[in-house]
């Protein structure tokens, strides 16, 4: 993302990084000059310091001639990176450390300035949630005049210009310069998903946070951290007074509760029904065109609005926005006055429309509570009409979650189509058999292996009046199968299945 450098670089000399780092560097290296730092060989540029990380697959210095190619003026690595012939034969000097990844995030903090401390920076972290209560929460600071920034699923943006993104949280050092490059443009309020797996791998560290938003905790990437245990303690990690000033942690759940309690800093409370929680609503009517709210908070403030995401999960992800939009200094009318006007994340309940009579929308739930609180407010809202669900699951993750992922599109939906996701490197047809095994196929419960071939069918299969649901892959645009990423997006399959009918 060479886009997002500095307009006037960091500097930085060799001999600077090394002291920092306690690592040795030779005369006359020291004196060279330091312009940025990338882990991304691909994304070098001319003066950047390589950081040759160790990763699962392969080690970082295996690219260093990419990046030596591009510009790189030096090299930090461990001790296994450092014996690679890459590096061993290179021109550049090379820094040895124990972890380079775990100090990482220090450096690159320490080389742009400790950005994070010059606004107002809120993490959000949580199974579901992340990305829409990000992205509710950047629309009300745009709608206050705030120059406000975000980082997280969907991309990344900063004030009116936006870029891709390939991780929810992306690594150390493009962390911090994303943060860099906010700074140098004045943003003064900005939000970024916390991932469990950028919290363990030390993706955030050196960051600073005003604000630590919980959304909720259930069953995800026990492939990565073993049990739920490991699970809820990378989240609460990132709780820590060293790390975040505040919290703001929605308790209808158990691990909310938890964590309000076990926590140390200031903590303020959310519930959609307790009202000894610092926030909560008062009102939420539902009608037809969305809810009307009435949402009581800090010092007993009242915001009054219109909100048009349909589900109560929404309610939830806009609690902590509004919650976390005041702390920062937004004024409740202005807050209040912006409801009406949020619109959801790409790839969260998105409407499609092509002129069809039926309800035809895409979502990202991925996770067997997620795929339930969708579908579930789908039931609420169209009780008098059919779903037809098409889900599957990802291949090289969670196994065990695909089993009730599958039983809970089963109960839901009147027409349940179990397909392929990303299966990457495993059989489609293994996956779907996990995900359907005591659950009776029949007309209403179909597996269909080609993704494309379920959305059509789903349509094909859908009356006036019902509603057809692609649960999984959201805003994604690729499939990933075999180690090879082909086209696909939900939103873009599904238009095509309607067009072709109408």
């Amino acid at each position: 993302m060479t886009e997002l450098r500095r307009f006037e670089p960091n500097t930085k000399t060799l001999g600077e990084i090394a002291a920092f780092l306690g690592a040795d560097v030779k005369n006359p290296f020291e004196n060279i000059e330091i312009t940025g730092i990338c882990s991304n060989s691909q994304e070098i540029e001319e003066g950047d310091l390589f950081l040759a990380l160790p990763g699962v697959k392969t080690h970082g210095g295996a690219f260093l001639p990419s990046a030596v190619e591009r510009g790189a003026r030096a090299v930090l690595t461990d001790i296994a990176g450092s014996e690679l012939s890459s590096v061993r034969d290179s021109a550049i000097p090379v820094l040895v450390v124990p972890n380079p990844r775990s100090q990482s995030g220090y450096l690159a903090d320490w080389f742009h300035a400790s950005p994070s401390q010059s606004m107002y920076l809120a993490g959000i972290t949580g199974t579901n949630g992340k990305t829409t209560t990000s992205y509710l929460l950047n629309q009300i600071w745009h709608q206050a005049d705030f120059d406000s920034g975000l980082m997280g699923t969907i991309g990344i943006s900063i004030g009116d210009e936006s870029f891709p993104a390939t991780h929810t949280t992306p690594e150390s050092d493009v962390v911090q310069t994303v943060l860099s490059v906010m700074n140098e443009r004045h943003v003064r309020v900005a939000v970024m998903e916390v991932s469990s797996h950028a919290i363990v791998q030390h993706r955030i560290d050196g960051v600073r946070f005003a604000a630590a938003g919980f959304t909720n905790l259930s069953q995800d990437h026990l492939d990565f951290h073993g049990t739920m245990e490991s699970y809820y303690q990378a989240k609460r990690a990132l709780f820590e007074a060293n790390i975040a000033e505040r919290a703001f942690i929605n308790i209808d759940n158990e691990y909310g509760i938890r964590l309000s309690r076990e926590i140390s800093i200031p903590t303020s409370t959310l519930s959609l029904s307790n009202k000894k929680a610092t926030w909560h609503f008062d009102s939420m009517i539902h009608s037809t065109g969305g809810w009307e709210l009435s949402i009581r908070g800090e010092g007993g403030v009242l915001i009054e609005g219109h909100f048009n995401l349909p589900g109560e999960h929404n309610l939830e992800n806009l609690l902590l926005a509004v919650a976390i939009a005041f702390n920062s200094g937004v004024d409740p009318l202005v807050i209040g006055n912006s409801l009406i006007k949020l619109k959801g994340a790409p790839g969260r309940l998105e409407s499609i429309e092509r002129g069809q009579k039926f309800i035809a929308l895409v979502d990202y739930a991925h996770t067997p509570d997620a795929v339930e609180r969708v579908l579930g407010s789908l039931q609420r809202a169209s009780s008098e009409t059919r779903i037809i669900g098409v889900l599957g699951c990802g291949g090289n993750r969670d196994a065990s979650k695909r089993g009730l992922m599958g039983k809970a599109l089963r109960k839901a939906c009147d027409v349940a189509i179990f397909t392929s996701d990303n299966p990457r490197d495993e059989d489609p047809s293994a996956i779907l058999q996990s995900m359907t095994e005591g659950i009776q196929l029949d007309d209403s419960a179909l597996v269909i292996v080609d993704r494309r071939e379920a959305i059509a069918t789903a349509v094909a299969t859908a009356n006036e009046g019902d509603i057809v649901v692609v649960l999984g892959k959201g805003h994604e645009s690729g499939q990933e199968i075999k180690g090879v990423k082909v086209p696909f997006d939900d939103r873009v399959e599904l238009a095509s299945a309607i067009e072709a009918l109408t």
